[in-house]
């Protein structure tokens, strides 16, 4: 039982780090309620099941060629960029009085998904961390422990993906709609910011 909950406090670390994902999915939130905001983290812990069966199935050669590097951060440059602009766009349309904007959650969804999905970053913790968590289970344990520490990983990234979405909601019902704009501008901001940074760490991959 320690050793799953061990794996837990992993997956929580793992989505914990301030970065696009949770500047855009507190974004969400505020503008939108919780359930935007939590099925935007949902498709960000898709994209991890992703990038997690990749590790698994040993397909990491394929991500380390300069190509894939060159795409992925050019790619995570595009989507956070766009975001960054749409959430600045968007910052004046909040409201405390509880409307939502007409956004659909599949939107939502594909949002999280495609931020997640093009994160060299993400693709880093996974390669790095769970691929060594895979390597040291499947020497010491047999394919079931290591279903069960994947699953208790997954169950911590759920976990952050809740906690998120209602710290989210809570500031849009507790704050003022000018300090939720503040907020949401801040957002956008740093998305555009790290859509900078991927889009230098492209070029710098490609000119090498």
């Amino acid at each position: 039982m320690s050793m799953i909950i061990s794996y837990i406090f992993l997956g929580l670390s793992l989505a914990a780090p301030i970065g696009p994902v949770n500047a855009a999915q507190l974004d969400r939130g505020i503008r939108s309620g919780f359930w935007h905001a939590w099925i935007f983290g949902l498709g960000a812990v898709t994209a991890d099941a992703v990038y997690m069966m990749v590790v698994y199935l040993g397909v990491v050669r394929f991500l380390d060629t300069p190509f894939m590097q060159t795409f992925l951060w050019f790619f995570g440059c595009f989507v956070l960029t766009y975001t960054g602009i749409e959430t600045l766009l968007k910052a004046g349309q909040i409201h405390t009085s509880g409307k939502r904007c007409a956004e659909s959650r599949f939107k939502s969804f594909l949002s999280g998904f495609f931020m997640s999905i093009s994160n060299p970053l993400t693709i880093l913790f996974w390669l790095g961390i769970y691929g060594s968590v895979l390597a040291k289970t499947a020497s010491s344990y047999g394919t079931s422990q290591l279903v069960l520490y994947s699953g208790a990983i997954f169950i911590g990234i759920l976990l952050w993906d809740v906690t998120m979405a209602g710290v989210a909601s809570t500031f849009r019902r507790i704050l003022t709609s000018k300090f939720l704009t503040m907020i949401s501008v801040l957002s956008g901001l740093s998305l555009i910011g790290f859509g900078v940074y991927f889009g230098f760490q492209a070029v710098q991959v490609l000119l090498s």
